[in-house]
């Protein structure tokens, strides 16, 4: 006798559709910082492992960080026995996880970013490699330490091969068995939408790769709706390809840590940007008014996390934020990105990407210029955000960033750690000196080759609240210095190099140092 399908058997519980999950599996989470995560599904897959001791020893595959760099997103699976390996393109956002890493208590690699997030179509089309360019000279090469993160981690996951006369890095790809994935509307043949997204990340090759390993896409959803009432082109994971569909709690389906939902990042409606506030006359809004210098009319920009994120609110005062296109890696185009725990959506984006797509563009050299953070710089010029000392961050898509944009600017505080400084109105001041230095001897690792981009003729900046450096073939060389700055005291004295000093340095702008609006448009239009 005919028995007629059940329409809604994918919907379950978070336990039972957790219960897919095997020991030894390998599992891929998707997210970026706050955006995407399935944390509902994260934490009760946290709780269920403390209750029962299953499932144990997860390999875990995640491209950019998935936290608050406090207790969310995969901190919540940062229990012993849970997680046996780690492969990621960032660590820091998770710290109650990543320190199991850190403590050489489980095996971990660290890849950049945008490759991560590409292996994902490699490994759904069954390809044996992902072959890119992006981390030669860097800590990822395997000539340097193959991206692994600690002395337990000792298989080789990269290689170096040639093609033409060129070098490119060989990072091996895997088969995956489970997806923990986020949308906002589930239809009763599991059809996912994100409509409510601040992104829509690598979702889509995440389950492909994982359903054509033979694996189980989980989702969690905000809410169901009946088969055939979602357009088609709205459909971002296909039912086919998923498994099981979880009704979200509420305070556990933030559109990112910063709020529970905001229309503007989605683009459901546009925020009148008059109501953003200017930043206050601090050292960031310094950095980043001297960084906004050097942004011309449709230029297609990148800003980092961090110091460069304060690039779009100086650019947004002064008036003249229309006038190039800002991006993030996680796929969005135009519009003013996030800063702060919402960091990866973006107000009133022109257009929401995948991450794998955002990255061939980047890849290709689309970004004509890339604003970054400066944590730690060598005499050469190399520089390094992902380790200091015990501690561990990780690459996210620095590499690919830095390694492709035509040009870089790093955008940092001279010092670390208490630095103090006075703004009168035209000039600087340092009150109280920070107690870590930035410019070094040698990196602890090399995150940004130098060498790489002088071999491709790529120009490079390093601006702080005091000074402005230039990469050369004989390394860093300064050409601004603040007014009020003294060379010797306030620069030399305070780095473990010595740079290249030009012979007529400059006089860094002084409307930098004013609480006056720049009049940037005069500049750059």
């Amino acid at each position: 006798m005919f028995k007629k399908k059940n329409k809604t058997s994918k919907i379950m519980s978070a336990v039972e559709a957790l219960k897919l999950i095997k020991s030894g599996d390998t599992v891929t989470t998707s997210g970026f910082h706050g955006s995407c995560v399935a944390e509902d599904l994260i934490i009760t897959l946290g709780k269920e492992y403390v209750k029962n001791q299953t499932p144990k020893n997860l390999t875990l595959v995640y491209c950019a960080g998935q936290g608050d760099f406090k207790t969310t997103g995969l901190s919540n699976l940062g229990h012993p026995g849970l997680v046996g390996k780690i492969i990621a393109g960032h660590f820091g956002g998770s710290p109650l996880l990543s320190r199991f890493v850190l403590d050489n208590k489980i095996q971990a690699y660290n890849f950049p970013q945008g490759v991560l997030s590409q292996m994902f179509r490699d490994i759904a089309a069954h390809k044996p490699r992902t072959i890119s360019a992006v981390g030669l000279g860097t800590f990822v090469d395997p000539r340097l330490q193959g991206g692994k993160v600690n002395s337990i981690t000792t298989e080789d996951m990269i290689d170096l091969i040639e093609f033409d006369g060129k070098e490119y890095l060989s990072y091996r790809t895997f088969p995956i068995h489970i997806a923990i994935l986020r949308g906002t509307t589930a239809d009763e043949l599991g059809n996912i939408s994100m409509e409510r997204e601040a992104l829509t990340l690598e979702s889509q090759a995440q389950a492909m790769a994982v359903k054509n390993s033979g694996g189980k896409v989980i989702v969690q959803v905000e809410r169901i709706a009946k088969q055939g009432t979602l357009s088609p082109r709205d459909i971002e994971i296909p039912g086919i390809l998923v498994d099981a569909v979880v009704i979200g709690k509420p305070e556990h389906h933030w559109q990112t840590y910063a709020e529970p939902y905001n229309p503007a990042y989605s683009g459901e409606t546009k925020a009148p940007m008059a109501m953003v506030p200017a930043l206050d006359l601090n050292i960031r809004k310094i950095i980043a008014r001297r960084a906004a210098m050097e942004l011309r009319p449709n230029y297609v920009i990148n800003l980092g996390i961090g110091m460069a994120d304060g690039i779009a609110n100086v650019a947004n005062e002064e008036g003249v934020l229309d006038e190039f296109t800002l991006t993030a890696e996680p796929g969005i185009i135009g519009g003013m990105p996030a800063a702060g725990p919402a960091f990866g959506a973006c107000m009133n984006p022109h257009a929401i990407i995948a991450q794998p797509s955002q990255f061939d563009f980047y890849h290709g050299g689309g970004l004509d210029i890339a604003f970054l953070g400066l944590a730690q710089v060598d005499g050469q010029g190399n520089s390094n955000v992902s380790k200091f000392g015990p501690k561990f961050s990780g690459t996210g898509g620095f590499i690919d960033i830095s390694q492709n944009a035509k040009k870089v600017v790093f955008l940092g505080t001279f010092t670390a750690t208490g630095l103090d400084v006075q703004i009168d109105d035209t000039s600087l001041t340092i009150k109280s000196e920070g107690k870590n230095k930035k410019f070094v001897t040698e990196v602890e690792q090399i995150t940004f080759s130098a060498r790489q981009a002088l071999d491709t003729g790529r120009p490079v900046l390093y601006i702080t609240e005091r000074c402005v450096f230039i990469l050369t073939e004989q390394g860093l060389k300064l050409i601004e210095v603040a007014p009020g700055i003294d060379i010797e005291k306030d620069i030399l004295a305070h780095m473990e190099f010595k740079p290249i000093v030009a012979e007529n340095v400059k006089a860094m702008d002084t409307r930098l140092f004013s609480k006056n609006a720049m009049g940037l448009a005069d500049d750059i239009l």
